[in-house]
């Protein structure tokens, strides 16, 4: 299979141009960054989790991070689960 060769660029060509869709990027990016730093810097209190036998201090933002975690992986397993389903009731009929 032949592939054809993509056209060569000159570097000094493309660092003279306005790249709109690479700053947008990169604005989004720098927020997404600053909004992570306040989530942090906010969530940063000390609460007390009770647990049934045990009880555990731990900061506020790595208890909402774990359940985000928690809350990711049951949700892909249960889609995992889903389409093993849906794909052994296709084969049985």
């Amino acid at each position: 299979m032949h592939f054809p060769r993509r056209p060569r660029i000159d570097t000094d060509e493309v660092s003279d141009r306005w790249q709109p869709r690479l700053y947008g990027r990169l604005i989004v990016l720098g927020v997404l960054v600053a909004y992570a730093i306040a989530f942090v810097l906010e969530n940063r209190k000390q609460v007390s989790v009770h647990f049934v036998l045990a009880t555990a201090r731990v900061s506020l933002v790595w208890l909402i991070l774990l359940a985000l975690g928690v809350g990711l992986l049951g949700g892909i397993l249960l889609a995992q689960l889903e389409r093993r389903r849906r794909r052994r009731s296709h084969e049985s009929s």
